[in-house]
């Protein structure tokens, strides 16, 4: 692609902002350390015949003694490597490129037969018969950390402070073995982390310039900002509607065509960094499309891409799409990264979820099933998928509907409770017996998982962090005459989980509160506007007492099943786990206190334990070893023998 530039770019580019066409060309596993305006002014320092700007190359590559036989393209002394070229090109198209180096390159490629490294073998044959096209740039501006480079030995640098620009061109990248690669690495994860919202805005424009659509866009978002009271307690919630967040869409690669039967359905859900484990489960449940919207820091969306790399799971699946919404703004913002999902699915049909909730095994196939026997595409419908709950984060799946009913009767599993409006009109008693879809009235405060067109109204962005997202979404669906069906085969479980910061919120601050009802209140007036007829919001009686539940005792911890439930202290109990425990240890001189205790509180697994039992065997490999290298060193420290036992974890 270099070498046809002059072709590739139209002549324009020469008579419009950049001067006599000239071009930088970067390989993109460089970081630059400097301004890159220092590199454009150095086009003035070329002479009237120069229009090729290139750095030495920094090893023995073209010198020919790296091994035995070894036989390079033909090159200028060292040759010139093209991770960074400085092209003016008029000059280059005076001179009839595209002629000259096809035809060096076919006289070449006669004894040669092929470029071992692309077109830098043509560029420095080309430069070696017209050395007059050719500017040496200054070393520091292409310092090369190829597995061979001499460029810290003599050929560039002494001190790292002197650099411009690295260049990663090793196949290793980042492991390369040079004594300066932790600065050099270093600076390059600074890059990677920095916080994009410093970057996004232009604080002193330039006159006389045309706005860009997107500064067109910034400017509408600003004075939709301009026209909020900055003294109104529910500041904080109203920016969070207007707010223009960075949005990087589809961060690894997608390949997914829907299925020719018209009837395809996907996934969507969105999720914030501390949910990131949830998606190779779910990606084991689920086998068809996915949508996910991920709320993330420049920060961590390298930790992100990091997991998925290493994911054997996740790596095999092409038809996930990861869209990049970067955190910007006090509260989570739930519907709008809902809605960014939503636009991008390329299915008929979608499954609008959450990411803490795993679908049964095969339900895929059994929505593609339901949209065409119920008729979805020609009529208003939302198909529901019954939602149940754990406190078990390493829960025996059910594979079947008596399965879950069975575990349902036992207590693993069961309904809501904390919010039973929620999902009380899926009329779960009902669908206990029920063996077809049937119907299901609307009633305030419902909130279930639907099945609907792709065309369905978007979410409601006003309705940020804890309370009423989903809600108002269902509401809005009945407004326009949904019909809500509940499949009789389908389900889904809820895994535990920590609180978020927002709910946490909600229920700390009465402010907080006070905003949402606010935020109610002024949806449902703007819906009766939309649709000409009255709503009303209902009264939140969300049950907040926390309701007693068992606990279950073993060797001194004591496992709560719920964040909700009390907290349950028996005598009995504590002084059974501390004679259990005394007679366990009895010869480590370990005692267990009879009166003193702590509570294990319900999470979500980490991210290092999914990463543990899931699919990196790599991720096992290292521990084991860490593990008998612990064991050796405490073997020696302490003159006595010690061994890892084996790990026997059920997983």
């Amino acid at each position: 692609m270099k070498l046809v530039l002059p072709k590739a770019l139209p002549e324009a580019l020469d008579k419009a902002s950049v001067p006599l066409g000239v071009v930088i060309v970067l390989d993109t596993d460089i970081t630059f350390a400097s301004d890159i305006a220092e590199l454009w002014r150095i086009f003035h320092k070329f002479t009237s015949k120069q229009a090729i700007g290139l750095v030495e190359n920094q090893s023995d590559w073209y010198l020919g003694k790296l091994w035995k036989n070894h036989r390079p393209w033909p090159a200028l002394g060292r040759g010139f490597n093209t991770g960074v070229i400085l092209l003016q090109l008029q000059k280059l198209r005076e001179r009839n490129w595209m002629q000259m180096w096809k035809l060096i390159a076919e006289k070449e490629l006669i004894s040669m037969w092929f470029t071992s490294l692309a077109d830098q073998d043509i560029f420095n044959a080309m430069l070696k018969q017209h050395t007059d096209l050719l500017f040496r740039l200054p070393c520091q501006w292409n310092v090369q950390l190829s597995d061979n480079t001499l460029s810290e030995a003599s050929l560039c640098y002494s001190e790292v402070q002197e650099l411009k620009i690295i260049h990663w061109n090793s196949p290793k990248k980042l492991k390369v073995k040079n004594k300066h690669v932790e600065f050099f690495r270093n600076l390059y994860l600074t890059f990677l982390e920095y916080d994009g919202n410093l970057l996004r805005r232009e604080l002193i424009g330039c006159n006389g310039t045309t706005a860009s659509s997107a500064g067109v866009h910034a400017s509408h978002v600003q004075d939709a900002l301009n026209l909020l009271d900055e003294d109104d307690p529910c500041y904080d919630f109203r920016r969070a509607r207007v707010a223009q967040h960075r949005t990087h869409l589809y961060y690894i690669e997608y390949d997914y065509e829907p299925s020719p039967e018209g009837n395809d359905v996907t996934l969507v859900a969105q999720l914030s960094m501390d949910r990131l484990q949830m998606v190779e489960a779910l990606c084991k449940h689920w086998e068809g499309p996915i949508s996910l919207a991920l709320y993330m820091s420049d920060s961590e969306v390298q930790q992100f891409l990091s997991y998925t790399l290493s994911s054997e799971i996740l790596q095999s699946r092409k038809n996930v799409g990861y869209h990049v919404v970067y955190k910007d703004g006090t509260f989570y913002p739930v519907n709008m990264l809902r809605n960014v999902a939503l636009q991008q699915v390329n299915t008929p049909f979608v499954f609008l979820t959450d990411i803490d909730f795993l679908p049964m095994h095969g339900l895929y196939e059994y929505l593609k099933r339901s949209v065409f026997a119920l008729g979805l595409e020609s009529s208003r419908k939302a198909l529901i998928v019954p939602a149940f709950e754990t406190q078990r984060y390493r829960l025996s799946f059910p594979k079947t509907k008596a399965e879950l009913l069975s575990m349902l009767d036992m207590g693993t599993l069961f309904t809501y409770h904390v919010w039973q409006k929620g999902h009380a009109s899926t009329n779960y008693a009902k669908w206990r017996t029920a063996t077809t879809p049937y119907l299901v009235n609307w009633e305030p405060n419902f909130e279930p998982y639907v099945v609907v067109k792709r065309d369905v109204p978007e979410y409601d962005k006003r309705f940020v962090g804890f309370g009423w997202n989903k809600v108002s979404h269902i509401m809005e669906l009945h407004a326009q005459g949904y019909e809500f069906v509940v499949l009789p085969n389908g389900f889904m479980v809820h895994m535990p989980h920590a609180p978020s910061l927002d709910i946490a919120r909600f229920r700390s601050s009465s402010q907080y509160r006070k905003c949402l009802s606010q935020l109610k209140s002024e949806f449902a007036r703007d819906l009766s506007l939309r649709y000409g007829r009255p709503f009303s919001p209902a009264p939140d009686r969300r049950r907040r007492k926390k309701k007693a539940g068992k606990c279950c005792a073993c060797l001194g911890c004591l496992l709560v099943r719920s964040i909700i439930l009390n907290y349950c202290f028996d005598a009995a109990i504590l002084q059974s786990v501390a004679h259990h425990g005394a007679a366990r240890q009895g010869a480590t001189n370990c005692r267990c206190l009879p009166n003193g205790f702590m509570v294990h509180m319900p999470h979500a697994p980490s991210l290092d334990i999914a990463r543990f039992p899931g699919s990196s065997s790599q991720y096992r490999k290292c521990l084991s070893q860490l593990k008998s290298e612990f064991a050796r060193d405490l073997s020696l420290r302490y003159g006595r023998p010690f061994s890892p036992a084996p790990d026997r974890r059920r997983r």
